[in-house]
């Protein structure tokens, strides 16, 4: 997902100018399309968050594809004026700071430096502010579901053990870590128009568009912040259809369109295991790659390429600790960030690559690894075999709270806009 992300914005941004569409009168731009309990959502709105989902996603950035998206990115964004008002209204602030952060966060998933996801946006035509209102409402809102769990967002000790008891009881049983996003559906007239986007959503994701990148463009539910990120769930954890869907489902599927009570859910399985049966070696590691300056030829390589490699074989031969691999990292002009976080050997790939790092002693640079990019030398800072399915309290705790938030969500999203004084201008 790192590299699609990245890869995808640039191809925007190389390509972008031949194929948006010519710009929109400044009367057009500002024209209203929604009043919202008195705020109003413009035509630049829709056009700015639409064309961000559109190039984020891979979707040719074609007058088609952003009008076809136009009902669905103009249904959410009168929601996020619902949310933000209420957020507004009981005094949640979302600072700069936490705006910076959200974006740092971003960067370091999709392996950006910093400062490198605005500037690929802004090549792609796309301004900055679109993605700082969404995360500005997707931070407000979680805070403000937060606050009214009250009491309810601290579960007690009592709750925690039943729910570790719970967990431990199923042992050997199968659970699934899955990925969601959720687009609701609140009044029944628009179920077909809705369903139709859903769709739309399954045919970029199966055709390669990043899970997480989707979930946090479209998704209405609480983990759309995490990319739609569920963890590992037990069938009893999710909507019956959607268990029955997920337990037929190989690693790597995309479902069909769900229906469950709300609305639409899209589910990916990333992995499938037995509860409490999860050992696998965790790895800390550095990397640091040299860059090409163009593709390898490997029959006639450039001068660049022989310095680069020549690069990588001092480093091979005299890193001794993992801060020498950071200190080398900082004078490649390398976008890849050297610390990776954990790695589990086991899902390396592909299985050369893993058996070299398996070989490694810890604290020992390996030799260049030569692709067609560039040179990647990496080492192993440290190496421990761990259950990852063991439950703890601190997961059990997340797991309560993920779901009374949920639920709690889609209460007051539901209440707001029956309350809510909506016109919509065509």
């Amino acid at each position: 997902m790192r590299l699609t992300l990245r890869a995808l914005l640039l191809a925007a941004a190389l390509t972008g100018p031949a194929l948006l569409p010519a710009p929109v009168a400044a009367q057009e731009t500002n024209r209203i399309i929604a009043v919202v309990n008195g705020d109003v959502v413009t035509r630049a709105d829709i056009e700015g968050r639409r064309r961000l989902f559109a190039i984020t996603a891979g979707l040719p950035v074609s007058q088609q594809v952003l009008d076809r998206l136009t009902p669905q990115v103009t249904r959410m964004l009168v929601d996020e004026r619902l949310r933000m008002q209420e957020v507004q209204r009981r005094r949640i602030a979302v600072t700069d700071e936490d705006i910076a952060n959200a974006i740092q966060e971003l960067e370091r998933r999709n392996g950006l430096p910093s400062g490198g996801l605005v500037a690929q946006l802004r090549r792609a035509g796309v301004e900055p502010r679109v993605l700082y209102d969404q995360l500005r409402g997707q931070i407000g809102w979680a805070r403000l579901v937060r606050q009214l769990l009250g009491g309810q967002a601290t579960p007690t000790e009592a709750e925690v053990n039943d729910y570790i008891a719970a967990q431990r009881a199923r042992t050997g049983q199968p659970e699934f870590l899955v990925s969601e996003i959720f687009i609701p559906v609140d009044d029944p007239g628009e179920e077909p128009e809705v369903r139709r986007f859903v769709e739309d959503v399954i045919g970029q994701l199966r055709a390669g568009a990043p899970f997480p990148v989707v979930a946090t463009q479209f998704s209405q539910a609480q983990t759309a912040l995490q990319g739609g990120d569920l963890g590992w769930v037990g069938p009893e954890a999710l909507d019956p259809e959607v268990a029955r869907i997920v337990t037929q489902m190989p690693p790597g599927a995309i479902s069909n369109a769900i229906r469950v009570p709300g609305g639409f859910q899209i589910v990916t399985l990333r992995q499938r295991r037995e509860v409490g049966r999860d050992e696998a070696t965790i790895l800390s590691m550095r990397q640091v790659f040299f860059p090409f300056s163009s593709q390898l030829n490997p029959e006639a390589p450039t001068q660049q390429q022989i310095q680069q490699l020549e690069r990588a074989r001092g480093l091979s031969g005299s890193a001794r600790s993992c801060e020498a691999m950071e200190a080398a990292a900082r004078n490649t002009g390398s976008e890849r960030p050297v610390d990776p976080g954990p790695v589990r050997l086991e899902n390396l790939q592909p299985p050369g690559l893993r058996q070299l790092i398996a070989g490694l002693p810890i604290g020992r640079a390996s030799q260049p690894i030569v692709a067609p990019d560039g040179i990647a030398v990496v080492m192993v800072c440290s190496r421990e075999r761990r259950n990852e399915a063991e439950i703890t309290p601190e997961i059990a705790r997340s797991a309560i709270v993920r779901d009374r938030a949920e639920l709690l969500s889609r209460q007051v999203q539901r209440d707001l806009r029956r309350r809510a004084q909506i016109e919509m201008r065509s």
